[in-house]
């Protein structure tokens, strides 16, 4: 009887600017590990030393693009980033998951729409000018109508990911 490999999970996320970002990166692949599941963080990959930077970028985006091609799933942190959205890298990498058929799982705090999230006038204007979105929807739709699911947590992402992998997996 053939045996089912171990799901891996890409873990996206502005994580990797943090100052404990290996850390952190070892922590999230534990919580991976207690559910059945291998996550493949960015830094796992191998980066040469001492080329340009805008070779060394190129490099990096191949790689975590050669990752999200090998995992199973994507564990995403979509937590706000540098203002009120989340990290446009960890967005891309959603988007190139959901374009493979890889099942997306968001975390992040703050469940609330967002035009609850975002100060707007009474036409729905921000202080820019712009339109905030009324769908009732925490995050833009085009993310919160790909995903899989969300979680307010990591902790609590993984476990359903997990979970929600086991049930779309076919049986051995």
């Amino acid at each position: 009887m053939p045996s089912i490999a171990t799901p891996r999970v890409y873990l996206a996320g502005f994580d990797v600017f943090r100052a404990d970002a290996i850390e952190h990166g070892r922590y999230l692949k534990t919580l991976c590990e207690a559910q059945g599941l291998e996550g493949l963080y960015p830094f796992d990959n191998d980066v040469e030393q001492g080329l340009p930077p805008q070779d060394t970028a190129t490099l990096i985006c191949h790689a975590n693009i050669a990752m999200i091609r090998r995992c199973d799933a994507v564990l995403a942190n979509l937590n706000p980033f540098r203002g009120v959205e989340p990290d446009s890298g960890t967005a891309f990498e959603v988007g190139m998951a959901v374009a493979l058929g890889k099942p997306v799982w968001a975390y992040f705090e703050d469940a609330r729409t967002l035009r609850e999230q975002i100060g707007h006038d009474a036409q729905g204007f921000d202080e820019q000018g712009f339109q905030v979105e009324n769908f009732q929807l925490p995050k833009n739709l085009m993310l919160a109508c790909t995903w899989a699911g969300f979680s307010k947590t990591a902790e609590v992402a993984v476990d359903a990911l997990a979970e929600h992998i086991a049930t779309c997996r076919p049986k051995a």
